[in-house]
């Protein structure tokens, strides 16, 4: 399959220092800070193209994170500085600094190849694999074709199957719907600014910067646009989604899902259908997230991952 580069690349990959704000994550999450810690850029060769990814510390990764939807590998920043474990955060192909796809398809049966080549490419053993939304059935399939590679599996705010958003109720995406089905482009950066700032009023302002500065790119022109490509699926990816249910049943590992306690997501049916499922099936409800646990409460998500982490320990 050909590949694309992010067509945007060359005005805004090396910008800005992309890690200028861990210490204002670090203070907004009541944690110590003591220098900023070791993170470095890297990217490889998969299927798909190439795939970049973040690795925190100098260490093997004990845990690897894929995120959802319009995210890229910056949405655990402040999750991984409260574990201070070891980490490889991915950039799923069409977000982040990862290369586009032509197809446009995203859904799992198509990205799994290429996650599990940079797993290939980073991993010296198996890991925690922790997964949110997309990144969530992306990782699912990922545990089900590459088991080697995982110790075992979180899954943040997602089961099997095509999630639903209740109507009337908007609280659930990965970032407000009307961003993702939005404009492409702003004309400045303070009109991406407001938009983003619309559809979370509850926020303030300033802590949308750093993830709005992550998932954006300057255009030479002055305007501003998302650095994520879209869904353009040529099928219905719905019979897919629903078959990783198969993979879970399929596994033999500990299955935790973590359930976003403000998110609409997950109902009470989809967590009792994961129990019955899962060999070594999980839940738990993490109060005052939303469907993006990983930021709205990265410390208690962090503690969770952590227990599961010194289960597994030796």
């Amino acid at each position: 399959m050909k590949v694309i580069l992010d067509p945007y690349a060359s005005f805004a990959t090396e910008d800005y220092d992309e890690l200028q704000f861990l210490e204002q994550h670090a203070a907004w999450a009541g944690l110590s800070w003591t220098g900023t810690p070791t993170v470095t850029r890297h990217s490889c060769v998969t299927e798909s193209g190439r795939l970049s990814y973040l690795r925190w510390g100098s260490s093997d990764p004990e845990v690897a994170l894929v995120h959802g939807t319009g995210q890229n590998a910056h949405t655990w920043d402040t999750f991984v500085l409260a574990l201070g474990r070891p980490c490889v955060a991915l950039d799923l192909p069409g977000h982040g600094r990862s290369d586009w796809r032509t197809d446009g398809d995203y859904f799992p049966a198509a990205t799994t190849p290429a996650v599990a080549q940079a797993l290939a490419h980073r991993a010296a053993g198996p890991q925690v694999l922790v997964g949110m939304s997309l990144g969530g059935l992306t990782a699912l399939s990922v545990a089900t074709a590459r088991p080697e590679f995982v110790r075992a599996l979180v899954l943040v705010d997602i089961t099997p199957g095509r999630p639903e958003i209740p109507a009337g109720d908007r609280t659930g995406a990965p970032m407000p719907l009307s961003l993702l089905s939005g404009p492409e482009r702003y004309p400045s950066w303070d009109a991406m600014l407001e938009a983003t700032h619309a559809t979370m009023p509850h926020r303030e302002r300033s802590t949308l910067v750093p993830g709005l500065r992550h998932n954006a790119r300057p255009f030479e022109d002055g305007g501003w646009g998302w650095r994520y490509d879209r869904l353009r699926p040529g099928y219905d990816p719905r019979p897919a989604l629903e078959a990783l249910w198969e993979n879970l049943e399929a596994l033999r590992i500990p299955v935790l899902l973590v359930r976003g306690g403000r998110s609409p997501l997950v109902t009470d049916d989809k967590v009792d259908r994961l129990l019955r499922t899962a060999h070594d099936g999980r839940a738990l409800t993490i109060d005052e997230a939303g469907h993006s646990v990983q930021t709205d409460r990265p410390v208690e998500l962090a503690a969770v991952v952590e227990d599961l982490l010194h289960e597994l320990a030796p």
